[in-house]
């Protein structure tokens, strides 16, 4: 049995060798209706663009679907890449979500483009509004999003006064920690981005917690990759995928999620080797025992509220089969209505 903090699942519309973008929405929407049924507690989509492997560039959009397709879970962003974005815009679209699913709707917040710079001035309206704007802009959101106290203000968002979703900070630098601790905001660390910083970071969120109208005391969540399989050997032959794809985007070479027979046939040049086995590093996969136990270590090490999982594999069965088993393992089946 696990400790009993929840899981949650982090889903990037995999775009995978041999399928398309309406094949990987309809994959996320089933992941979303199985991980509600195994007592997951979110499944989050992320904010990419140009990215060949990943169908979730309309975030709002598909959240709406996926809110629609499941009863129980929350849904959300994980996250808006507020730079893209007019802050008012993103205020009534998740208020708008917020209205038509009452209380199960999760706006994840980053600093970061989510694309190429190419395609990042393509989608901001200024050249000027970038990441060193964040903070004002995550403030100005907020602020549409609260309930009004004395005349109506403009410009205001409708829906949005009142129609208030979970508000995240998300991150993987010690930036955005501090600033979800000064802000008073729940705090999402990208583990699976940068492992060596979330001790640090995580230091700093809650040294830095100031309590606000939206949380009382420090909240964390920490995604983490997972494979899980049956046994060690299938697991690490699905993260093929992983790795193979790791190397071609760190080298310029974008694509759609590479099969693991196509990972089995590939030759790494020994820096590619170097490269897979660094960024895999921090995975955890395996078996069920050995999955639990790292999932285990690691809120142990962080002392995490939450954990949620990301696990980009080649095959939707795969990936509902690794959910499931840590499900098992963690004992959410405890916990998940029949």
């Amino acid at each position: 049995m696990g400790l009993m903090i929840p899981l949650s699942v982090l889903d990037l519309a995999t775009v995978a060798t041999g399928s398309n973008p309406a094949q990987a929405l309809a994959e996320t929407t089933q992941t979303a209706i199985v991980a509600e049924r195994l007592g997951y507690k979110r499944l989050w989509v992320a904010e990419h663009h140009g990215m060949p492997a990943v169908a979730s560039s309309a975030p709002a959009v598909l959240i709406a679907h996926l809110a629609a397709a499941t009863s129980r879970i929350r849904v959300g962003a994980g996250g808006v890449m507020l730079p893209n974005h007019a802050p008012l815009v993103i205020a009534e679209q998740y208020a708008t979500l917020e209205a038509l699913h009452h209380g199960r709707i999760d706006l994840g917040l980053g600093r970061a483009p989510g694309t190429d710079h190419i395609t990042a001035r393509a989608l901001r309206r200024s050249p000027d509004l970038g990441a060193d704007h964040f903070p004002d802009e995550v403030v100005e959101l907020i602020n549409y999003l609260l309930p009004l106290e004395g005349p109506v203000g403009h410009p205001a968002a409708n829906p949005g006064n009142g129609y208030l979703p979970e508000v995240w900070l998300l991150g993987s630098s010690t930036f955005s920690a501090q600033l979800a601790g000064l802000l008073g905001l729940p705090f999402s660390f990208a583990y699976h981005f940068a492992p060596k910083l979330v001790d640090v970071a995580l230091e700093i969120y809650r040294a830095n917690f100031r309590a606000s109208i939206l949380l009382s005391a420090p909240h964390v969540m920490v995604a983490v990759s997972t494979i899980c399989a049956p046994t060690i050997d299938e697991a690490l032959w699905l993260s093929g995928s992983s790795a193979m794809s790791i190397v071609q985007m760190r080298t310029g070479r974008l694509g759609r999620l590479p099969s693991p027979e196509e990972a089995e046939a590939n030759t790494f040049s020994p820096e590619e080797s170097d490269l897979a086995r660094a960024a895999l590093a921090t995975h955890l996969i395996g078996d069920a025992e050995t999955v639990i136990e790292g999932l285990r270590a690691l809120q142990r090490r962080t002392e995490a509220d939450e954990l949620m999982l990301s696990t980009r594999v080649h095959s939707l069965e795969a990936r509902l089969t690794s959910l499931s088993l840590i499900a098992k393992g963690w004992g959410l089946y405890d916990s998940a209505n029949p």
